[in-house]
C-alpha cells in the first residue's frame, strides 16, 4: 500500500515537471516567433487640434497574423492567432486548448487599427502628453515648410492659371482674320506714309507669302494692291524694289488673270528697266524671277517682251562682270520660251484643239524668238556655259543649244571651242556613267547628260 502511494507521488511529480517544461517551451517559442507590429496612438483634445486627430505610426507587414488581445484573465487561443510578446500561454489539460493572458510586466499598451491590432512596449520609448503634442505640432508645421512653399511658388510662376488661358483663347478666337482681312491690313500698312521702310518691307514679305494662292493673288488685284506693288518698283529704296518684285513674281506665277493685269499695268517695262540699269544683284535676281513668272505660258507677255528689247537686256546682263550666277537663270528663261512654242505647235499632244487652243497658236505665232536670239549673238553666248564645272549649268546649256540648233547649226560648226568642249565632255561623262553603273545606277544623272552631249555631237556632224 505504501509502495503504491510512493509510486503515485513519483508519477505526479514527473507529470508536473513534464507539463511545466512543455509550457515553458511553448512560452519561449511564442515569445521568439510571434510577429508584433509596433504602433503609436496619439489622441488630443478638441481644443488643441480640431476636434480629434489620431496619428498611427506602424510598421506595416501584410503577412502579419491575427493578433490575439490578451487580458489579465485566461482566455482560449484559437488556431491561427498570434500572441503578443510578453503574454503567458498554458495548456488546459481538461479542455486540451491553449489559453493566454496578459503578462504581469508593466509598460505594454494595446493598439488596434481596423483589422490590425497589436501591443507595444511603452517602457523603451515613453513620452509625456505634452511632448507628444509638441512633436505633433512640429510635424504639422513641417508640412508648411517655407522652403517647400518657395519651390511651389517658383513652379507656379512658370505656368499661367487656367482661367487666364481660357480668356486668352477666347480673345484669339475673336481676333482670327481671313486672308482678305490680313491683306487689306498689310496694304494699309504698306501704303501708310507714316510707316517706316522696315515696316513696309515686312508688309511686302507677308503679302508674298499670301499671294502664292491663286485666289489671294486675284484678291490683291481687286483690292488695288497690284498697282501699288508695281508703283513701288520705281522706289528709290532698293529693299522696296526687291520686295515689290518678289511679290509680283509670286502673284503672277501660274495665274493668267493676274498676268494680264500685271502686263496691262506696265509691270514688264519697269522690270526690264531695273534689269538694264545698275542695281544690286540681289534686286536683279528677284526682278528676273518676276520676269520669268510673267512670261511663262503667256505668249502675249512674250510678244511684248520682244518688242521692248527684252532679249537685248538679257544679253547685256549675261555678259556683265559679276553676274555669272545669273547666267543659268537667263538661259532657262529663253529655253522655256522656245520649248513652249514648240510644244503648243505640235498636233495631237495632250490637249484637244478648240477655240482657245487656236488663239494660243495665233499668239505664239507672233513670238519670233529664235531669229532674235541669233541676231543678238546667243549662238555664241550659250556655249560659254559648257566651261562651267557645275553639272546643272552644263545640262541647261546643252538643252538650250539643242533647242537653238535649227537656227545656230552653222555658227556651232564654226565654233572650234564648242567642238573641243563637246569632245572633252563626252570623255568625262563616259567615265562618270561607268561609275554610276558600278553602284547600280543604269539610268543616272550623268547618263542623261551624256545623252545630251552625244545628241549635240551627232547634230553638229549633220549637213
Amino acid at each position: 500500500m505504501l509502495t503504491s502511494r510512493v509510486m503515485a507521488n513519483k508519477w505526479r511529480v514527473r507529470f508536473g515537471l513534464t507539463v511545466t517544461f512543455w509550457l515553458l517551451s511553448l512560452h519561449l517559442i511564442f515569445a521568439h516567433d510571434v510577429k508584433s507590429p509596433t504602433a503609436l496612438l496619439i489622441k488630443e483634445d478638441s481644443d488643441d487640434l480640431n476636434n480629434a486627430e489620431e496619428t498611427h505610426l506602424e510598421d506595416e507587414d501584410p503577412e502579419d497574423l491575427e493578433v490575439f488581445r490578451p487580458t489579465d484573465k485566461w482566455q482560449t487561443l484559437r488556431p491561427g492567432q498570434a500572441v503578443p510578446a510578453g503574454s503567458h500561454v498554458r495548456l488546459n489539460l481538461q479542455t486540451g486548448q491553449r489559453e493566454v493572458k496578459m503578462g504581469e510586466e508593466e509598460g505594454f499598451k494595446y493598439w488596434k487599427d481596423g483589422n490590425r491590432q497589436g501591443m507595444m512596449n511603452m517602457d523603451s520609448h515613453s513620452f509625456t502628453a505634452e511632448e507628444l503634442k509638441k512633436a505633433l505640432k512640429k510635424f504639422k508645421k513641417g508640412a508648411d515648410d517655407p522652403v517647400d512653399q518657395q519651390e511651389e511658388d517658383a513652379v507656379r510662376a512658370k505656368f499661367r492659371p487656367m482661367d487666364e488661358l481660357k480668356k486668352d483663347m477666347e480673345a484669339l478666337d475673336m481676333l482670327v482674320e481671313t486672308d482678305i482681312q490680313v491683306m487689306r491690313r498689310l496694304l494699309d500698312q504698306f501704303n501708310n506714309t507714316n510707316s517706316t521702310t522696315e515696316e513696309k518691307v515686312a508688309a511686302l514679305l507677308d503679302l508674298e507669302y499670301l499671294v502664292h494662292q491663286v485666289d489671294n493673288a486675284q484678291n490683291l488685284v481687286s483690292m488695288g494692291g497690284m498697282s501699288l506693288v508695281i508703283r513701288y518698283l520705281n522706289s528709290t529704296d532698293v529693299r522696296l524694289q526687291e520686295c515689290a518684285a518678289f511679290v509680283l513674281g509670286s502673284a503672277v506665277s501660274s495665274n493668267p488673270s493676274v498676268q494680264v493685269e500685271a502686263v496691262e499695268g506696265g509691270a514688264l517695262q519697269k522690270l526690264l528697266t531695273l534689269l538694264a540699269t545698275q542695281r544690286p544683284m540681289t534686286v536683279k535676281k528677284k526682278v528676273l524671277f518676276a520676269v520669268a513668272s510673267l512670261l511663262r505660258h503667256f505668249p502675249f507677255a512674250q510678244s511684248h517682251f520682244l518688242k521692248l528689247g527684252g532679249v537685248q537686256v538679257l544679253s547685256e546682263l549675261f555678259q556683265t562682270p559679276g553676274a555669272e550666277a545669273m547666267r543659268v537663270r537667263i538661259i532657262t528663261v529663253l529655253y522655256d520660251m522656245i520649248i513652249e512654242k514648240e510644244l503648243i505647235s505640235q498636233v495631237g499632244l495632250d490637249i484637244i484643239p478648240d477655240s482657245s487652243h487656236q488663239e494660243r497658236l495665233r499668239q505664239y505665232a507672233e513670238v519670233s524668238l529664235l531669229p532674235v536670239l541669233v541676231e543678238q549673238g546667243w549662238c555664241r553666248l550659250v556655249p560659254e556655259l559648257l566651261e562651267s564645272p557645275e553639272h546643272d549649268w552644263r545640262e541647261k546649256a546643252l538643252r538650250t543649244l539643242l533647242a537653238m540648233m535649227a537656227q545656230c547649226q552653222t555658227q556651232f560648226k564654226q565654233n572650234a571651242g564648242l567642238t573641243a568642249s563637246l569632245s572633252e565632255l563626252q570623255k568625262q561623262y563616259q567615265e562618270l556613267v561607268l561609275t554610276e553603273q558600278d553602284v547600280g545606277e543604269e539610268d543616272g544623272y550623268f547618263g542623261e547628260i551624256l545623252t545630251l552631249v552625244d545628241s549635240m555631237v551627232v547634230k553638229m556632224r549633220q549637213v
